[in-house]
């Protein structure tokens, strides 16, 4: 069905920039854009359904390419526990931590994890987001994470969504191989991978590469695991040391590598060799209280792609808002808004390598954008917290979130 959308203002994100086109219209057809442009050019033709945006302005569909939206149980103590002065490795080293997130998820049903991953869901809906990654990584076994990449398939078949589901079986060592981590990554590597991928329920691999995690070493091997199951990677890295796993990440052609608070000159050089996109996680180095800044001016001078995502996880951030993070990434991270605007829309599409089809408003891209009742885009960031009045396109249709409660 073709549709026209007249009356708006359209910053399409084209190269990063809003690329902003005033009096604008859209024109879609089915699930894709069929044109973008000046009203007054709009071309003539066949009979079309007409929206009027009463003067909004339109973006792409928001995109929160780094979650852990799916978990049991929640972390609050711990939140308090590091209000007090308690460091993070501290309370993993106690039990805390991931480990507590696994006891709690590996005790919840599939159908329990569906409906609080649901909920969490809806409210990023309806903060203007229509493209999702959900990783696992708090099962660390087999039916475990088999669990959690189920429940994210679900969401994405259920909810007006798109969903990327990654493999982080290598975000922590279970209980069960105390003492054993090369034990487990062989695990990882050779039986959860290729059973989860042969199921369909894998688009991408992830590890955490940190010294209470696991080395560059042991994540090369998870790595190598993926590049035989076509499947591409990604890391969590340098994110309270150096161990230049974004360089080993970059070496594997990654998607992305994220957090990035230690990266060095010689990692970010191998990031933009590769075009491996930086994603920055405001939300973790709020909630952890962190004091080293990703090195924003490296990225910037190496042309890396820089995206924003909101890491909603139960224990480092806890947040339900993607547009948060992108105030929180210019206050913070000293982001331009239009900066963080790219992050959260075309460099977030590339870190889950959908390029091709999202984060920009252009013909033959999906037709996924949000009409803002804003006079300029920078108020995405520039307010802080509450909802901004908002009309959520999916695939050309128009989205309630609020009827999905």
């Amino acid at each position: 069905m073709k549709q026209i959308w007249r009356n708006c203002h359209v910053a399409t994100m084209a190269g990063g920039e809003y690329a902003a086109v005033e009096r604008a219209a859209l024109v879609t057809r089915g699930q894709h854009i069929e044109w973008v442009g000046a009203e007054a050019d709009l071309p003539r033709g066949d009979e079309a359904a007409e929206h009027d945006l009463g003067g909004a302005w339109v973006t792409p569909g928001l995109i929160d390419c780094h979650t852990h939206l799916v978990f049991g149980g929640d972390r609050s103590q711990e939140f308090e526990q590091r209000l007090q002065g308690m460091d993070y490795a501290v309370i993993a080293a106690q039990g805390g931590g991931i480990a507590s997130t696994v006891r709690a998820t590996r005790a919840a049903t599939e159908a329990q994890l569906y409906a609080s991953a649901r909920r969490r869901a809806l409210h990023l809906l309806r903060d203007g987001v229509t493209t999702l990654e959900i990783k696992s990584g708090y099962g660390l076994d087999l039916p475990n994470e088999r669990k959690m990449l189920r429940v994210a398939r679900h969401l994405g078949q259920t909810l007006p969504l798109t969903v990327r589901a990654t493999c982080l079986a290598a975000h922590a060592l279970p209980p069960e191989f105390a003492g054993r981590a090369d034990d487990y990554i062989d695990e990882v590597a050779r039986r959860m991978l290729p059973v989860l991928a042969a199921e369909g329920l894998v688009d991408a691999v992830d590890a955490f590469c940190e010294h209470l995690a696991f080395s560059p070493a042991q994540v090369e091997r998870v790595f190598q695991a993926a590049a035989q199951l076509g499947l591409p990677v990604k890391l969590h890295a340098e994110q309270l040391s150096s161990l230049h796993g974004a360089s080993l990440a970059a070496r594997y052609g990654a998607l992305s590598a994220d957090h990035l608070e230690y990266l060095t000159e010689a990692d970010v050089r191998a990031m933009a060799a590769a075009g491996t996109v930086a994603v920055l996680l405001p939300g973790a180095f709020y909630a952890l209280l962190e004091t080293q800044l990703p090195p924003i001016d490296l990225l910037r001078r190496h042309g890396v792609p820089i995206a924003i995502s909101s890491d909603l996880n139960p224990g480092t951030s806890p947040a339900l808002s993607l547009r948060l993070m992108l105030s929180m990434a210019c206050t913070l991270f000293r982001l331009t808004p239009q900066e963080a605007l790219a992050g959260a829309t075309v460099h977030a599409a590339r870190a889950l390598g959908l390029q091709a089809s999202h984060g920009v408003l252009a013909p033959g891209k999906v037709a996924d954008f949000v009409a803002w009742d804003i006079a300029h885009p920078a108020e995405l960031a520039y307010w802080i917290g509450g909802e901004l009045p908002k009309r959520v396109i999916r695939h050309g249709e128009p989205v309630c979130a609020t009827a999905l409660d």
